[in-house]
């Protein structure tokens, strides 16, 4: 399954690119990789993150990108595993898993993961301030499903914005939003739940809200009301009975 739809390049060149765009991490940044056994892309994904701990900068000693590997057949991981709430491998997550990718992040998603967890080590979401205080302020929880592919140019900035609310939201002490990345070949029964034709397609609390990339004003006002349980309203005068579960 895993040659056919990805490639994964670990390559000399590759790894020089990782390299100079990890080279302005600031602080840590933690990544956990949750594996387990009957896993086709569990050994690819470890590899893969593996090479970006390698790529990582280090200062005094030590690398700016900690890797903790969890294995659902060891019983003394599970209960990280219950603790972020993973029930698909592999998974990498980010901020305790309130980032979390459902399948392996590779092809075009390498480009918004090391952009994500530059981010992080910045300290920076790069949102508008209106957005952050509005994400500050969200009363109930907003799972976000960003539905992607490997080939799939656009995703990565779909991928972004979503994670980057979640990662906005978790710096000013809120955990109500979960970014959740879902690499639909791996994931094919999330994508036909959705009905995805084309891809990145978003849903916010299992309604599709959005098909392709959205600005961060429209999204933060579908975030909004989604947490009011308003969002199947307003996404279903957008795209009609197809949003429905």
């Amino acid at each position: 399954m895993a040659g056919r739809f990805y490639e994964l390049d670990l390559s000399p060149e590759f790894m020089e690119d990782l390299r100079e765009s990890l080279a302005d991490m600031v602080n840590p940044v933690r990544v956990d990789v949750f594996v387990g056994p009957n896993c086709e892309t569990c050994e690819d994904t470890v590899k893969l993150m593996k090479a970006f701990e390698e790529a990582a900068p280090v200062v005094k000693g030590k690398r700016l990108l900690e890797l903790r590997i969890f294995d659902k057949s060891n019983p003394e991981h599970r209960q990280e595993f219950e603790r972020q709430g993973i029930e698909r491998v592999p998974s990498v997550t980010l901020i305790d898993g309130y980032i979390r990718y459902t399948g392996i992040p590779a092809g075009e998603e390498v480009r918004g993961l090391v952009e994500t967890i530059l981010r992080i080590s910045e300290g920076d979401s790069g949102l508008e301030e209106e957005t952050a205080r509005a994400l500050a302020g969200l009363k109930n929880k907003v799972h976000i499903e960003v539905i992607v592919t490997p080939s799939c140019p656009y995703c990565p900035y779909a991928v972004l914005l979503a994670n980057m609310f979640a990662y906005e939201a978790w710096k000013r002490g809120s955990r109500m939003v979960i970014a959740d990345t879902v690499e639909a070949y791996e994931n094919s029964d999330i994508a036909d739940k959705y009905g995805v034709m084309s891809v990145p397609t978003i849903a916010l609390n299992g309604i599709v809200a959005f098909i392709g990339v959205p600005y961060e004003e429209d999204f933060i006002n579908y975030v909004v009301a989604a947490a009011e349980g308003r969002v199947e309203e307003i996404a279903l005068k957008e795209y009609g009975d197809a949003t429905s579960l």
